[in-house]
């Protein structure tokens, strides 16, 4: 049985894709590892994997919640995200190397945690890479300008990760595509919704995306009656971006005003600290932890952050969505979306108010129906590639 190890830092979001990529390999034969921060054990281990608690425990819903609201800026508010994970993979090293340890390779997630320690103990490794903003078009010819400005970013870029590569004597790299696999790459995004860039090397390789039907899922009586009793709920899912420091009840306002102006019925998830004494109308309702893949499908549309999962989400299961980012790498995938016609224009978090809300929701009416044929004939598509199996397919290539 071959044994592999994943390490992945952040929000659900950040964990999820590797739960659907561990639980085909385990299905495969493969003996996983998944290490990430002690409180998504329960997640992981509920998934049956084994899991592996890398670094401090801490309060990750605190944590967003705390670096959302210190900037508005979603250059800034990304630059924040990455250098607060980046201590964490810095100050994990120790741990990961050993859970490294044993392993016949290692699937390196999008953090690249887990990279330099793989190459220490000489463990080949397996890329996995969710922005294809970060790809390289080492195809492309370079121009000086291209190869002055590149070599500047790279070398910022790799500085984290030369850090750690000091802990063990390691020269420092110009580049973090120094540490990356020289063989696979895996995107786990959609062919039908990202064109392959011409530049890239073969090693990168778009598979479709990751997901599963969570088919075992049975909602609470309240949030089945509460589905049954009307037409279609528009669902709000913010994900992290809803994570609370503190009570967020202006914010909270803008939407439940918003949906009620415009006469819709609203299943709204997250804001959990705000909606304890929050008095919602009965065309409202919350809901805690609920899988996309059974949420998404009882909605008309869907209003969320547009993290990885939650784009992916809107895709796999064709719905429309608005999308609001609050981070740099959340716009991008937004433009995703607006591109293939499945969403609105993007309505940036530094922007919301009622009346902007208001104008996405008309925006989304007037266009439905075309977004939402789109949603569903790019969900078809979708399910056709089946993109974790896809991948492990890959995988079984690239261990033989």
């Amino acid at each position: 049985m071959k044994k592999t190890a994943i390490f992945t830092m952040g929000t659900r979001g950040d964990v999820q894709p590797y739960i659907f990529l561990s639980k085909e390999l385990i299905k495969n034969g493969y003996e996983v590892t998944l290490g990430s921060h002690p409180c998504w054990r329960e997640l992981v281990e509920a998934a049956g994997i084994q899991f592996e608690p890398i670094g401090p425990d801490i309060d990750i819903e605190k944590e967003a919640a705390a670096i959302r609201g210190a900037v508005s800026n979603p250059a800034m508010s990304m630059l924040k995200t990455m250098n607060f994970v980046f201590r964490i993979i810095q100050e994990s090293t120790t741990e990961v190397y050993e859970a490294c340890k044993g392993k016949d390779f290692i699937i390196v997630s999008h953090s690249q945690m887990g990279a330099v320690e793989a190459g220490v103990l000489g463990i080949p490794t397996v890329n996995v890479t969710l922005q294809t903003e970060m790809i390289g078009e080492k195809l492309r010819p370079q121009t000086f300008k291209d190869k002055v400005i590149g070599g500047m970013i790279a070398k910022q870029v790799a500085k984290p990760y030369n850090k750690i590569r000091k802990v063990y004597g390691q020269k420092p790299v110009k580049s973090a595509d120094e540490i990356m696999s020289d063989r696979l790459n895996l995107i786990p995004i959609s062919r039908y919704v990202v064109k392959r860039n011409p530049y890239w090397e073969e090693k990168n390789v778009l598979t479709g995306y990751w997901y599963d039907e969570e088919t075992e899922y049975v909602p609470d009586e309240k949030l089945a009656e509460f589905i049954a009793s009307g037409d279609k709920p528009v669902i709000l899912a913010l994900g992290a971006m809803s994570f609370e420091d503190r009570s967020e009840k202006e914010k909270l306002d803008m939407f439940v005003n918003a949906f009620k102006k415009t006469g819709c019925r609203a299943i709204i998830q997250g804001f959990q600290k705000t909606i304890r004494d929050y008095e919602l109308p009965e065309t409202m309702i919350a809901c805690g932890s609920v899988p996309h893949s059974w949420l998404f499908k009882q909605g008309k549309f869907v209003i969320h952050h547009c993290g990885f999962g939650t784009s992916a989400a809107t895709l796999v299961y064709g719905i429309p969505s608005i999308p609001v980012p609050h981070v740099l790498d959340q716009l991008g995938f937004a433009m995703q979306l607006n591109n293939v016609n499945v969403a609105t224009k993007p309505l940036k978090a530094k922007d919301l108010s009622e009346e902007t809300i208001i104008a996405r929701i008309k925006e989304m009416h007037d266009g439905y129906d075309e977004m939402k044929k789109n949603a569903e004939m790019i969900s078809e598509r979708i399910r056709t590639e089946g993109g974790v199996a896809e991948a492990v397919r890959l995988i079984n290539e690239f261990m033989a």
